[in-house]
C-alpha cells in the first residue's frame, strides 16, 4: 500500500481507516509500514481532519486490537504454528526463543519494551499468547508500549509532516 492509497483511505473513511490500517499494521501484514502509516495519520490530524488526541486514541485502539488478535492466535494455535514455522525456517528459532525468554524473564516490562522494538513489537503477541501470559497484564503492558510507539510516529507526522510532504 503506497502513500497515495493510504492518504485516500484516510480521506474517504476518516477515523475508521486510521483504526483499520493501524490494526493491520500491528498484525504485521506486508504493505502496512508503520513509518508511512503513523506519520500520515499525524499529518492528517495536523490538517484538522481529526484532533491529535483522537487520532492517538484511534491509533492505539487499532494497535491494541491487532495485538489482541495475535495474542489470541498464539494462545489458541501458536504452538502448532511456531513448530511448523521453525521446521520451515530453522534459522529463525533463535529469535523466537529470545522472544519467549524475554517474556519469561521480564514479564510485563518485557512486553512493554518489545512494543518499542521494530518487528518484535508486532510479533511478541504470539509468544505472549503461547505462554498464556495474563491477558490483563498483557493488555496494560501492550497499551503502554503502543502509546509510546504511536506517539513518536503520529507525533512526528503531526509536528513535521506538512513540511516534509510539501517538499514531495
Amino acid at each position: 500500500m503506497d502513500f497515495e492509497a493510504i492518504s485516500q483511505c484516510f480521506e474517504n473513511y476518516g477515523a475508521i481507516a486510521v483504526f483499520v490500517i493501524v490494526m493491520l499494521e500491528y498484525l504485521n501484514l506486508p504493505g502496512f509500514p508503520a513509518g508511512v502509516i503513523m506519520p500520515l495519520a499525524g499529518v492528517w490530524a495536523a490538517n484538522g481532519k481529526l484532533s491529535f488526541p483522537f487520532t492517538m486514541l484511534v491509533s492505539v485502539a487499532g494497535g491494541l486490537m491487532g495485538s489482541w488478535i495475535l495474542y489470541v492466535f498464539g494462545r489458541v494455535g501458536g504452538n502448532v504454528f511456531i513448530k511448523a514455522y521453525v521446521k520451515k525456517f530453522p534459522k529463525q528459532q533463535k529469535g523466537i526463543e529470545r522472544n519467549f525468554e524475554m517474556i519469561r524473564q521480564k514479564g510485563c516490562l518485557g512486553i512493554f519494551l518489545a512494543k518499542l522494538i521494530p518487528m518484535v513489537r508486532t510479533l511478541i503477541s504470539i509468544p505472549a499468547g503461547v505462554l498464556k501470559f495474563n491477558f490483563w497484564k498483557y493488555t496494560v503492558s501492550s497499551t503502554l508500549g503502543i502509546c509510546v510507539w504511536n506517539f513518536v510516529f503520529v507525533g512526528a507526522g503531526y509536528m513535521f509532516g506538512n513540511q516534509v510532504f510539501e517538499i514531495l
